[in-house]
């Protein structure tokens, strides 16, 4: 192999890990759990054992095997990325990606182009429409609040009505010199404001406290 056909090759990695910086910077700005460095990381990898398998073995090389091998090993990254995190999962869309980003890499190392450039803009485009503020593409929160309360009587269905819930997300009942408590879980829609959560207390003794502890997404992230 002469020392321009290794040029090419060496543009053709360079040209994969700029689109992965391309893809990772959309990431970053919506701080996510993959930023610029490992798109453009996983790109400029992908490229490389591509080119690696295609022509670093003469003409016995199949390249094919090695792009196999790649999806393979992005699947484990991105297995990693996803986290399950009391009721919400989170990290899919980042962890899906990532794994676009190999393939990315691998049209680059292959020298399809068009086609690697044509991807990284597609999945920068896909990232960023979905994340206007179009009804139709807004992940939808869920705000979740725990709620402690003496429990000696019909307290249960008051605070359904209270905050408007048909049912509890979770509920533990104790029982102490005072009587039986509960503590309990709701996920509403709308978040509950420090001056509306001290109007409840107050205005239900029979509530000890409310604190809100996450809120969860209802689609991808």
């Amino acid at each position: 192999m002469d020392l321009r056909t290794e040029a090419l090759y060496l543009l053709r990695i360079l040209l994969a890990m700029a689109l992965g910086f391309a893809i990772g910077v959309e990431r970053k700005v919506r701080y996510k759990e993959a930023g610029i460095r490992t798109h453009a990381i996983v790109a400029l990898g992908a490229a490389v054992m591509t080119l690696v398998g295609k022509y670093g073995f003469g003409d016995g090389g199949d390249g094919s095997r090695i792009a196999a091998q790649i999806v393979t090993g992005i699947g484990f990254l991105g297995a990693g990325i996803i986290m399950f995190r009391r009721d919400s999962l989170r990290g899919v869309t980042t962890a899906a990606g990532i794994w676009a980003t190999a393939g990315v890499g691998i049209a680059a190392g292959a020298g399809m182009y068009i086609w690697a450039a044509g991807g990284a803009a597609a999945i920068v485009f896909i990232q960023w429409f979905l994340h206007l503020r179009i009804p139709l593409f807004n992940n939808k929160l869920f705000f979740t609040y725990r709620i402690k309360f003496k429990c000696d009587g019909d307290e249960n269905e008051k605070i359904k009505g209270i905050f408007d819930v048909k049912s509890y997300s979770r509920i533990n009942y104790y029982s102490g010199e005072g009587g039986v408590s509960a503590l309990a879980e709701i996920s509403v829609k709308n978040v509950i404001s420090d001056g509306e959560i001290k109007r409840i207390i107050t205005e239900n003794g029979f509530i000890a406290s409310v604190e809100r502890i996450y809120y969860s997404e209802g689609t991808e992230t």
